[in-house]
């Protein structure tokens, strides 16, 4: 029995072993596709004049959708922010979702809101909405008070009320950055196919923001925050430029991301009883075009951006990662008619699979796989090739994938021109391997749990607010 015992473990050894060396040539597949990708991004953009594209009556006028749901720290820098932005038309919908702090009342003063009214332009379910502010001081500044319904109400709230022909998503206590309008609506513009784009999301911990703009890139003094800096280089600078090189994205982060909103409104609109609204409605608008023989392209741009504060405690960081697998289980579970399925193209036959067993079942595997090996070393039936290609699997290689996002963005938008922040990145991208990734596995492990289970609550998330610089004058 003892043999059997050890010959199971061994057996299950090497299949974690071969999960490490498939997810890491997965990251590096990506990651090449990217470099190539942003290669050719960079030579097409030195061509392209952005004043050009502001003031082109090609623009289409743009819908932003923030949910807000007790964002009282942040939402008036951040809807600073969106007053800034360089486009020729566009409103602004912030829909509180029945916030139980001072998010409406701040920014009823901070802009001067009034009651007015709005015509709805679509049917889309949602909780009830209290009532429609606008501002007197911004008229394409409008609030859409309801009771909680969660952040999908929320935006079909919005969908409901949207005049314009795009729209885009995003979290009320987002930075953009004043071009990123115009840079993400590129692919529009380009291509008549394009229902949907994604931009850039970056840590905005640490960073000084005056007149609700991002006016000096610092890296966080929180630890925690500083692993998370090169978490977000690594998921959408070799992550999601790659994918969308491979034009098979499945995710848009739903804080931030462009979409054609009649195919959203035809294909339903957001998923209510998903935490993770934003993967599900890219997943579902793949399977709704590929079964309504509707040509599309859901792209990644990688040089607009929008900053976000992060966790800056485990707590906290806890709770969003595990709400993040429950969103992708509920996304893939739902959406398991893909798997391997040559009708949804590349997303179904690569995109899809990768996901569901590196992604999603991944954490299983590589908890179990860590318990296994240190009770094979601690047993001494452990032979030196074995133990070097694991810790290889695990770490070196894991670590190279994190040095080589640090150098895409290095080579490609150096948003940190410090030499201690990039000296500091090279550092985390090794540093991360020793229990922060264990970590996150863990929590990822208890999502799946949760998703199995059928817990569906967002858990409660802390904000502390933008670093401000103190000479910021009043709105």
């Amino acid at each position: 029995m003892t043999e059997i015992f050890w010959s199971v473990i061994q057996v299950f050894n090497y299949i974690v072993l071969a999960y490490f060396i498939v997810l890491h040539a997965g990251y590096l597949v990506t990651s090449v596709f990217a470099f190539g990708a942003l290669k050719r991004y960079a030579l097409r953009m030195k061509s392209l004049d952005l004043t050009d594209l502001i003031t082109s009556a090609w623009a289409p006028p743009i819908t932003l959708i923030a949910p807000a749901y007790n964002e009282e720290t942040t939402c008036v820098e951040s809807v600073r922010s969106l007053l800034t932005l360089e486009y020729p038309e566009y409103d602004i919908l912030v829909v509180n979702d029945g916030s139980k702090d001072g998010t409406v009342e701040r920014l009823t003063k901070a802009f001067n809101l009034y009651p007015a009214s709005r015509v709805p332009t679509a049917e889309l379910g949602s909780a009830d909405v209290r009532q429609v502010l606008r501002s007197r001081r911004h008229p394409n500044l409008w609030v859409i008070d309801k009771e909680n319904g969660g952040k999908a109400d929320a935006l079909n709230a919005g969908l409901n009320f949207c005049q314009t022909p795009l729209f885009c998503a995003m979290d009320a206590d987002s930075l953009i950055e004043p071009e990123a309008l115009i840079r993400i609506v590129r692919p529009f513009l380009e291509d008549a196919t394009t229902i949907a784009a994604g931009g850039v999301l970056r840590i905005a911990n640490g960073c000084v923001v005056s007149q609700g703009r991002v006016v000096d890139v610092r890296m966080p003094k929180n630890f925690l925050a500083r692993l998370q800096v090169l978490e977000y280089l690594r998921a959408f600078l070799s992550g999601r430029m790659g994918w969308d090189a491979l034009d098979a994205t499945l995710v848009i982060s739903g804080a931030f991301g462009i979409f054609k909103r009649n195919v959203v409104v035809d294909a339903g609109g957001y998923a209510t009883d998903t935490v993770g609204e934003d993967m599900e409605l890219v997943v579902r608008l793949h399977r709704y075009c590929r079964e309504n023989d509707i040509p599309y392209r859901i792209h990644f741009v990688p040089d607009p951006v929008a900053w976000t504060e992060c966790p800056e405690s485990l707590a906290v960081l806890g709770r969003q990662r595990d709400r993040w697998q429950r969103g992708l289980f509920q996304s893939l579970t739902r959406h398991r008619k893909m798997m391997f399925n040559p009708k949804y193209g590349r997303a179904g036959v690569i995109a899809y699979p990768y996901f569901f067993f590196l992604e999603m079942l991944g954490p299983v595997i590589e908890l179990l796989g860590y318990v296994s090996f240190t009770v094979t070393i601690l047993a001494g039936r452990a032979e030196w090739p074995f133990v070097i290609a694991f810790l290889s699997g695990a770490i070196i290689l894991g670590g190279a994938l994190s040095l080589s996002a640090v150098a895409l963005e290095e080579l490609s938008f150096r948003r940190y021109p410090r030499l201690s922040d990039l000296l500091q990145l090279f550092a985390l991208a090794l540093l991360e391997n020793f229990g922060y990734r264990q970590l996150c596995a863990w929590w990822r492990l208890k999502g799946t749990v949760s998703a199995i289970r059928g817990v569906q609550g967002w858990g409660h998330m802390t904000r502390k607010g933008f670093t401000v610089e103190a000479t910021e004058v009043a709105d």
